[in-house]
């Protein structure tokens, strides 16, 4: 149900992000019409969204687009939205769907690339010489070589920030197999982050 009065709106101002009760009040604002609860809903939720996709998506320039997609999505399904979960584990697994079809639509449609080193020019794509940029580069390599489902329940948890319970109900498991699946990530990271050669395996 929706609270009986909304939140301060969301306005980037420093401080701890909205709450869960927050954002879901929103998304049940926006869905009755409210277009400033659109604004604060999207606002709250972009910078989870953009980087639960990024760590899913194996194409970094598809990014925004992705996170796009997902409230495109979103906003169109919001009249079907009834507060039972939050908003937060609501609009993530719609990004999960998103990159999906992402997935499924690339492989039925490959597309040549325009120049003929294109894994070189997608690296001089990117930006350099940025504070934490080469601490981010290490973290995205990490990840990667965990298996997918410790990834994504690592990402859902220690990334996103969502409880257990909801992540179970994404991955469609249960919460004892996520807990256990965030404990083997964490143990592989640290094997990792420890070897003096990177040499861990992900086991």
């Amino acid at each position: 149900m929706i609270a009986p009065a909304l939140p301060t709106s969301c306005d980037g101002s420093a401080g701890a992000p909205p709450a869960d009760e927050s954002i879901t009040a929103w998304a049940l604002a926006a869905r009755g019409g409210d277009p400033r609860a659109v604004e604060d809903f999207v606002h709250a939720l972009h910078r989870d969204v953009r980087r639960y996709v990024a760590h899913l998506c194996s194409d970094p320039q598809a990014v925004d687009d992705l996170a796009q997609d997902t409230f495109l999505r979103a906003l169109g399904s919001l009249h079907r939205f009834e507060g039972r979960s939050s908003a937060r584990t609501w609009l993530l697994a719609i990004a999960r769907r998103a990159v999906i079809d992402s997935h499924r639509y690339a492989a039925t449609r490959p597309r040549p690339a325009d120049v003929p080193d294109w894994p070189l020019a997608v690296e001089r794509a990117q930006p350099r010489h940025l504070p934490g940029f080469d601490d981010g580069v290490a973290l995205l390599d990490l990840l990667a070589s965990l298996p997918d489902e410790r990834r994504e329940a690592f990402l859902l948890t220690q990334v996103c920030g969502l409880a257990y319970t909801e992540a179970a109900e994404m991955s469609d498991c249960p919460v004892g197999t996520v807990r256990s699946r965030v404990a083997r990530a964490r143990a592989t990271l640290v094997d990792l982050l420890t070897e003096p050669d990177g040499s861990a395996a992900a086991t």
